[in-house]
């Protein structure tokens, strides 16, 4: 597969598309069916104007088909539906749904199908996940994932975020992401819940979209 070479993170006044692959968008919607039902993600849909995909998902493949203006109307669509908590909390649990089926997707082509299960210490296990979720990201689709971290934390940077594109937010809007770090994090860690929050937001005026992960987990 020909991996298309990154560029700089997107600008209010840019017009390029960028995508996602047919398979994130199809494992997406899916997800997010198994929590709302079929006829609620077509309502879905239909209202952000993508009624092409209703009974119709992207392909099952790795073809860069699914846009992030597609992706960032239907997480806004959610909002305008179920009202901004209402539409977080199922952003979130389609976030943590998505990762499930990502998982069994893309973990086998990575080599760390078995990495929950390895016989490492907490600390390394996350940093190989998170690093290894963030080459997912930054090799198969257009957004560009960064990390750092300090003594407390692990920072999630995403320079080109699909999740809020083209919307407009008065805090942090992008709970999918976040959903799915969480699920990500329960997975690599064997059952462990860790704290994540978005603390900038490209939606609501920053300059990439930072997410922050408690490197100890909840107890």
């Amino acid at each position: 597969m020909l991996i298309k070479p990154k560029e700089e993170p997107h600008t209010a006044l840019e017009e390029r598309e960028y995508y996602y692959p047919n398979k994130m968008g199809r494992i997406v919607l899916t997800a997010m069916e198994d929590i709302m039902g079929r006829h609620g993600v077509n309502a879905v849909l239909n209202l952000a104007g993508l009624s092409r995909f209703v009974n119709n998902y992207p392909p099952n493949n790795l073809e860069l088909g699914f846009t992030f203006s597609e992706f960032g109307a239907i997480q806004e669509t959610l909002d305008e539906m179920y009202g901004v908590r209402g539409g977080r909390g199922l952003a979130m649990r389609a976030g943590r749904e998505t990762f499930k089926y990502a998982l069994r997707e893309f973990m086998p082509v990575l080599g760390i199908a078995d990495l929950a299960f390895r016989p490492l210490p907490l600390g390394i296990k996350l940093k190989i996940g998170l690093e290894v979720f963030a080459e997912t990201f930054n090799k198969f689709t257009d957004q560009i994932v960064k990390l750092s971290q300090d003594s407390e934390k692990h920072l999630w940077k995403i320079l080109r975020c699909p999740v809020c594109w083209g919307r407009q937010s008065e805090s942090p809007c992008c709970h999918l992401a976040v959903g799915l770090l969480q699920e990500s994090l329960y997975w690599v860690s064997n059952g462990k819940n860790f704290y994540v929050k978005e603390i900038e937001c490209v939606a609501a005026g920053d300059e990439a979209c930072v997410i922050a992960i408690n490197k100890k987990p909840i107890i």
